[in-house]
């Protein structure tokens, strides 16, 4: 019986999944390697969309003064109070260990998609841009809310990356340049197949160089004024917006339909977060429509210009009986508030019950009312992308950065009229000092991006949020919510998770956690 043992029937390997050893062994393997990757961006710490009802997209405004979480969804009112912990959960350990999740995927993908065999070549290395564009990414992620963070670039192994310590941000930094660097060599402008909707482009990576140079010319990641990175940023947007003629970029003429199923993957797009019903659909509508986890506060409200330029209370435009008529017209394509009108219907005090305001943005529901197939959308049977990166961005990044660097110069203006063109809005004065620009360069971002999960960071980088989310916010009837605290020695970034250092003790954890 001992000689006659085949000792290959102890060493099978298992045949009701995949394992590393015989996974890549083709080109459409290594594609469903790839597309791994981006699944990452509908986790729950991301963008949300896999979980129950879970819309973490939307409820990213919510730390923000321009809307309220009220059942503090993934801690999202946590962190908007100053409550947060290195134990809350959420957001918070969720945003860590999905974006190493999406980390060591990119890491497994990029050593072992050379070995996959009879893969054309120019593909192999497109889908490396791909990979090293989503690494990036989920870098640029980690280190802007945590600080440090270990800078890993292999493939998972708990033997050797289970007690790494925190990596200098500024190194982490340097790496996300180096992936993007290798992107933009890699990655076409644009692609012509439908089922390649969604991939990362030259176009993508080009903007996230954008964004990190801007962040890091802001006051909480430069310390200082320095003039050559606020340079760096202007000229990195400068450079998306010269390619316009390769990409296709620019602006969608619809600000509202910007953001419809109907009109996805438009010229404005420059990289986004793609679902679809059933397989990979999201909650934005449920979210927006009934539970309201994300409805606007009257601050929001208020910030909206009159249709003229002018402040409510210089405007001849203005009428206090109905406060939200004759506004910038972003505020209609954005949100709705009582007396308007809504899925057929006329908004009362009570429809959204929390702060009086719903909203629209990334929901299919707007003043119509929706066909009966469409009308009460449940978790995940929306199908709305979530855009990421978009060109309206690139013409408020470079304002901002031209402005910082040069003054209001003419390209400044332009880029600002460009947008504010779009709507109606009247073009700016042009005799402006450079901090009254900064101020109008400041309120534009939150209007245009408003709903976009961007104004929570933008507080944060311009070291403003000690202001803006110290004190109370209010209903649409003027009745404080609640009292919100933000401390700056500590708030700024978030806690280390509490179980990610329960897991490696080398993580130091940030100042006052």
């Amino acid at each position: 019986m001992a000689t006659g043992c085949n000792t290959d029937l102890l060493n099978q390997l298992p045949k009701d999944r995949y394992v590393e050893e015989t996974f890549w062994s083709s080109p459409e393997k290594a594609d469903a390697g790839l597309s791994a990757c981006y699944s990452i961006l509908r986790n729950d710490g991301i963008y949300g969309g896999k979980g129950s009802n879970n819309a973490t997209a939307l409820w990213e405004e919510t730390a923000s003064p321009n809307a309220y979480n009220y059942s503090n969804s993934m801690s999202y009112n946590a962190i908007a109070s100053g409550l947060q912990e290195s134990n809350s959960g959420g957001v918070i350990s969720s945003r860590w260990a999905d974006a190493y999740g999406g980390i060591g995927r990119c890491n497994t993908f990029l050593v072992k998609v050379d070995d996959v065999p009879e893969m054309n070549d120019a593909v192999k290395d497109r889908m490396k841009g791909e990979a090293f564009f989503l690494r990036a990414f989920y870098y640029f992620l980690l280190q802007n809310y945590y600080g440090d963070v270990p800078l890993i670039l292999d493939p998972p192994d708990a033997l050797t990356q289970s007690d790494l310590p925190r990596t200098e941000r500024a190194q982490v930094v340097a790496q996300i340049l180096k992936d993007l660097d290798s992107a933009e060599l890699k990655l076409p402008y644009k692609y012509t197949a439908a089922t390649d909707k969604g991939r990362a482009t030259k176009g993508a990576a080009m903007a996230l160089r954008a964004k990190l140079l801007l962040y890091e010319a802001s006051p909480l990641f430069a310390g200082t004024n320095d003039a050559q990175k606020w340079k760096a940023a202007a000229d990195a947007a400068k450079e998306l917006m010269n390619a316009s003629g390769q990409t296709g970029y620019g602006l969608f003429p619809d600000y509202r339909q910007l953001f419809m199923i109907a009109n996805e993957n438009n010229k404005e797009v420059i990289f986004d977060v793609q679902y679809m019903f059933p397989n990979q659909g999201s909650s934005f509508d449920l979210i927006c429509r009934q539970y309201g986890t994300n409805q606007p506060l009257l601050g929001l409200a208020q910030a909206y210009l009159m249709d003229d330029g002018l402040p409510a209370d210089e405007s001849p435009r203005y009428d206090p009986d109905h406060p939200y008529l004759n506004r910038d017209p972003r505020l209609y394509g954005t949100m709705t508030f009582p007396g308007d009108m809504y899925m057929g219907e006329v908004v009362t005090n009570t429809r959204f019950a929390i702060t009086g305001f719903g909203m629209k943005k990334f929901s299919i529901y707007d003043r119509e009312k929706p066909p009966s197939d469409k009308a009460s959308l449940v978790n995940g049977q929306s199908e709305t992308n979530f855009i990421v990166l978009r060109y309206g961005d690139i013409l408020l990044m470079y304002a901002e950065a031209q402005n910082e660097f040069g003054g209001p110069t003419s390209d400044v203006y332009d880029a600002l009229d460009t947008l504010r063109g779009r709507v109606g809005m009247p073009k700016i004065t042009r005799d402006k000092t450079q901090a009254e620009l900064r101020t109008i360069i400041r309120h534009e971002r939150r209007i245009e991006l408003a709903g976009e999960g961007q104004y929570y960071n933008d507080i944060r980088r311009w070291k403003t949020a000690e202001v803006e989310l110290n004190g109370d916010v209010y209903k649409y009837s003027g009745d404080r919510l609640e009292t919100r605290k933000f401390n700056p020695a500590r708030d700024y970034w978030w806690p280390i998770p509490l179980a990610e250092r329960d897991l490696n003790p080398a993580l130091e954890q940030n100042d006052f956690y």
